[in-house]
């Protein structure tokens, strides 16, 4: 399908349904249109141009195991007709690439966030990113800045791991405020329950993969949390720093508008 013929967005969707109410398309032509929910083939690619009207948000490109070629092409695409379109995994010369090729991006190296097309919002509610220690730092950034991409208000509380638990309880208050809380340790990956302890609020844990030996790669982690005591605690996979803010976009949202 053609770009041009694409509903990729609200803008689009309200133009089709402002010409239903004109009589300058039928009825049963819309409909045909919006029963083929479009995408654009690139080859390598299909591009999904109609999650932005489903979900709210455009397509993610995850950087890793894509060549740079690849990406830029992706990203190219969903830049034409969204703004604050997100590339997660990118290093530098993904950055480079884009920049090469002309495209408005805004890179976040400790993330490793490419943002596409950026446009600063003013931030709804709030979502409290809290981080167990420093070496956790890219994963809690890349929750916090795909968090505050799509339009949330994020604070961060950061180097509070349980070693020091005093840390954590002088912000108190600000998580008693915030509608989700994403919790970001490695490590035994204690912060998350003891987060959740605290709070009446949904707790996202991710787990990192920073640890030494018996960790495993952030498992230990993973289970500690998966196993916790303490209700209203759901956890993402290893390091989905961006899995565990998309979920606390909706939450966010969702307490907003109820309100």
């Amino acid at each position: 399908m053609a770009p041009s013929d694409d509903l990729m967005d609200a803008d689009r969707l309200r133009t089709l349904l402002a010409a239903v109410q004109a009589g300058d398309v039928s009825p049963d032509a819309a409909l045909e249109r919006l029963r083929r929910l479009p995408f654009e083939d690139l080859g390598f690619a299909r591009l999904d141009t109609h999650r932005a009207l489903r979900s709210g948000s455009p397509e993610t490109v995850y950087c890793e195991g894509k060549t740079a070629e690849q990406i830029v092409r992706i990203l190219g695409r969903l830049v034409e007709h969204h703004r604050n379109v997100l590339a997660t995994r990118a290093g530098t010369s993904i950055h480079e690439a884009a920049l090469a090729a002309g495209l408005p991006v805004t890179y976040h190296p400790q993330a490793r966030l490419l943002v596409g097309n950026p446009e600063a919002a003013e931030g709804v509610g709030l979502v409290a990113v809290v981080c167990a220690g420093t070496a956790d730092l890219p994963v809690a950034e890349e929750a916090a800045i795909t968090a505050e991409v799509r339009g949330n208000r994020v604070e961060r509380i950061y180097d509070a791991g349980v070693a020091g638990l005093h840390r954590l309880l002088e912000s108190h208050p600000l998580l008693l405020e915030a509608n989700a809380l994403v919790v970001v340790a490695g490590m035994e990956g204690a912060l998350a329950s003891v987060v959740g302890g605290l709070v009446d609020r949904p707790v996202i844990g991710v787990p990192t993969s920073v640890g030494y030996g018996v960790s495993v790669g952030g498992f230990a982690a993973l289970l500690t949390m998966l196993a916790t005591c303490v209700p209203g605690v759901a956890v993402v996979n290893i390091d989905n720093g961006f899995g565990a803010a998309c979920l606390a976009d909706r939450i966010n949202k969702l307490a907003v508008k109820i309100r």
